[in-house]
C-alpha cells in the first residue's frame, strides 16, 4: 500500500471548529448540546454561537473545542450524523 503524502496530517490536540445544522425547534440546541456534550465534556459555553436563519427556519450552532484525538472527533460527527434532526455538518 502507497502512502500519500499530498494529505497534511492532524496533530492532536488541537482547536477543531463544527458547525451543526437543522430545522429551528424549541428544543434544537439543547438537543444538539447534549449530543456534544456527551464527546466533550469540556465545552466552554463562550466556545458555542447559536444562531437563526434569515427566515427562522434553520438554526446553526457552531462550537471549538479542544478535540483529543481523531476518534473523537469521528465519534462525535459520527453520532450528529445518525439524527435526522441534523441537516448538515460543516
Amino acid at each position: 500500500m502507497t502512502e500519500n503524502l499530498d494529505v497534511p496530517q492532524l496533530e492532536f490536540p488541537l482547536f477543531f471548529p463544527l458547525r451543526i445544522i437543522g430545522e429551528e425547534t424549541d428544543d434544537f440546541e439543547p438537543f444538539v448540546l447534549e449530543i456534544v456534550r456527551r464527546h466533550v465534556p469540556d465545552l466552554l459555553e463562550e466556545n458555542i454561537m447559536s444562531r437563526l436563519s434569515r427566515e427562522k427556519k434553520y438554526r446553526s450552532i457552531s462550537i471549538e473545542f479542544m478535540a483529543q484525538s481523531h476518534a473523537q472527533v469521528d465519534a462525535l460527527c459520527a453520532e450528529l450524523n445518525q439524527h435526522k434532526r441534523i441537516k448538515m455538518l460543516l
